[in-house]
């Protein structure tokens, strides 16, 4: 019989909250009751939680154009950070027929995953079963980094077998993944990094490694059929002349400048010559990709790198280090 999430409902949890923009200073831990999930939705007790780039911003509200158009122009609108989380479904909603109580799972929840439980939609797209040899820490780096690397590299950059495909930004969360994408894609892949982590790239498979510091690989002249800047902050044109004919450049985060060049400038840039520039936008979830991504790291062909792990009483220390800027690969938070 289904557990349903009225027999479920009593009893506290503990989750992060925040009230105001600011440092990590601002974040506190709270008591509060424990969700109940609608009739399309189950109720996960979350294991594991990682952090992005969006719960940074979120934090610290620094972008205006990210307050104005997502988060709440002088306050958050939503009081709670994190998107991607891994755990176990303890209850689920009466019209729920693709899960059970019991099943580990994981995928994204719109906020709120730095909780020991969390309500998910069942039927949005935004949640597969974790593979049983893949930790809930290793799946909870998944969802929002792999579908922004899956979509970049395969749909909007085309990738297939023998290409070259340089990934500005390797080291990152996004990054690190679209690396090993790329290469289950049959492409000779380069990474783009600073000193310190290039050996790590290469122990994810790049052919290739540039030091950022000390190469502008874009001085050399066409020599790539795909550039992905998930880190990206030199101007259109450079990616442009680096690209090799038929080429394609997919911007997917680094500087505002960056950003708006890719979405204004890279469409006209486009419609002269072969060459293709733009903004994978949106990274959009479904059932299918998640299913692909859950598929890669079963089989090995894509392996999570976690940099720092913290319980969740110390998700604001977490949110500080990442802040910093010096993570290699992903920050996840420990919950069960």
């Amino acid at each position: 019989m289904q557990a349903t999430g009225l027999m479920q409902a009593d009893g506290q949890m503990k989750a992060l909250f925040y009230t105001e923009y600011g440092s990590a200073d601002v974040l506190e831990l709270k008591e509060m009751e424990k969700p109940v999930p609608k009739d399309n939705e189950v109720l996960v007790k979350v294991q594991a939680a990682s952090i992005n780039y969006i719960d940074g911003q979120a934090l610290t509200g620094e972008s205006f154009f990210i307050r104005l158009t997502t988060l709440g122009l002088r306050k958050p609108r939503k009081k709670m950070l994190g998107d991607d989380f891994a755990g176990r479904i303890e209850a689920v909603g009466r019209n729920v027929k693709q899960f059970e109580p019991g099943d580990e799972v994981f995928g994204l929840c719109n906020t709120g995953a730095f909780a020991e439980y969390r309500c998910v939609a069942a039927d949005k797209g935004v949640l597969a079963r974790k593979p049983a040899n893949v930790s809930f820490e290793e799946a909870s780096t998944l969802p929002t980094a792999g579908i922004t690397a899956l979509q970049g590299i395969r749909n909007k950059g085309q990738v297939s077998p023998g290409q070259k495909v340089l990934i500005n930004g390797a080291s990152g969360g996004v990054g690190m993944i679209a690396v090993q994408i790329a290469k289950s894609l049959g492409a000779e892949v380069t990474g783009e990094c600073s000193t310190s982590k290039m050996e790590m790239v290469r122990s994810i498979g790049a052919d290739h490694v540039i030091d950022y510091t000390r190469e502008n690989f874009t001085k050399k002249g066409p020599g790539y059929d795909m550039i992905f800047a998930v880190g990206g902050y030199r101007p259109i044109l450079d990616y442009k002349r680096a690209l090799s004919p038929n080429g394609r450049y997919v911007c997917a985060g680094g500087s505002l400048a960056q950003f708006v060049q890719s979405l204004l400038l890279g469409p006209l840039v486009s419609m002269r010559g072969d060459k293709k520039l733009g903004s994978i936008g949106l990274a959009r979830p479904n059932q299918e990709d998640f299913e692909f991504l859950a598929a890669l790291v079963g089989d090995g062909r894509l392996v999570p790198f976690i940099d720092r792990r913290y319980p969740l009483s110390e998700a604001a220390e977490a949110l500080r280090y990442y802040g910093e800027g010096h993570s290699k690969g992903k920050v996840v938070i420990t919950i069960g």
